[in-house]
């Protein structure tokens, strides 16, 4: 059960972030933006969107703080539902489910915006439809400056303040020192166990481990792994790096870190590796690390990232 709620989850949100969860396409369908340098004024709509309709919980958040009186319509989350911000902002999906197309049009937005590989038909139908759609896809910490900027452009408002925080969280308590530190020090993120699932360097959380200078086993490996960005790995393989850090994701499925962590001291193989020896065993929540979810969780991330 949990593994299929991993692989459905990640699938979901990791071909987008992950990433989504990240290229960035524009409001006509399967445009991709590849760098800061082809995000420029030209491409910005003539008239600034007034109605947007956000359908991830990280688009709504980037929206709200950009402008709060330019987002009208959301799709509930759990990300959202616990944000006192969004409880009067009408929702146009709950949970996973697809938008309701009717709900979004009655709103009468002139922006939707969407998650690539999970929103595509809601956004086409919207394109046939002569509304202006815009499909996201994170899995690095560039495109999600990229995404900022490009929203930014798109409602008339000045992303610089986002663009500070972000960086102010690659640099706070930053030390040169510490740095070398962790670049010594190798690292195993487990987002599951049955399979061991780990990202790679082209995922969001492979992207979060390198910019915080922290050594990914994982960084350059290709695997079978149906879930873009990840791959898994044989216990041998494990053993054979015997990472000095290890990282367990805690999804919405587990109830605390605590569980967490006994489920994974139940299995012998773990206790002959040294990061458990040494007592370097981390819980992170799935939010944050793996799926960007919202820029809170990011910062959350970002300063337990620091702490290792």
């Amino acid at each position: 059960m949990y593994q299929r709620w991993i692989i459905s989850g990640l699938s979901i949100l990791l071909s987008i972030v992950v990433a989504a969860c990240s290229n960035v396409a524009i409001s006509q369908p399967q445009q991709t933006a590849t760098s800061t340098a082809t995000i420029s004024q030209q491409q910005a709509p003539k008239e600034s969107a007034k109605r947007v309709v956000a359908l991830t919980p990280l688009s709504a958040d980037i929206i709200y703080r950009l402008d709060p009186t330019k987002l009208i319509g959301i799709a509930s989350s759990s990300v959202l539902n616990k944000d006192s911000r969004f409880q009067d902002i009408p929702s146009v999906a709950q949970g996973r489910t697809q938008p309701n197309l009717e709900k979004i049009v009655a709103l009468k937005p002139d922006l939707v915006i969407g998650a690539s590989g999970f929103s595509d038909q809601t956004l086409q139908r919207l394109d046939q439809l002569k509304i202006n759609t815009y499909s996201t896809k994170i899995d690095s910490w560039k495109s999600l400056e990229e995404l900022t900027i490009t929203l930014a452009q798109k409602i008339g408002a000045s992303p610089q303040s986002l663009l500070n925080k972000y960086q102010q969280l690659l640099t706070q308590d930053n030390s040169t020192s510490k740095n070398i530190s962790k670049n010594n020090t190798s690292t195993l993120v487990m987002v599951s166990r049955q399979p061991i699932l780990t990202p790679n360097k082209n995922s969001w959380a492979g992207d979060m481990l390198n910019q915080f200078q922290i050594k990914n086993i994982a960084a350059y490996l290709q695997g079978k792994s149906p879930i873009g960005g990840y791959v898994t790995l044989s216990p041998e393989k494990i053993l054979e790096a015997n990472p000095e850090t290890i990282i367990l994701v805690n999804t919405p499925q587990t109830s605390s870190e605590q569980e967490v962590i006994d489920g994974f001291r139940k299995e012998p193989f773990w206790q002959k590796l040294q990061a458990t020896k040494n007592n370097r065993v981390y819980v992170f929540d799935y939010l944050g690390l793996v799926n960007p979810g919202s820029i809170d969780a990011i910062e959350k991330a970002a300063e337990k990232l620091q702490q290792l």
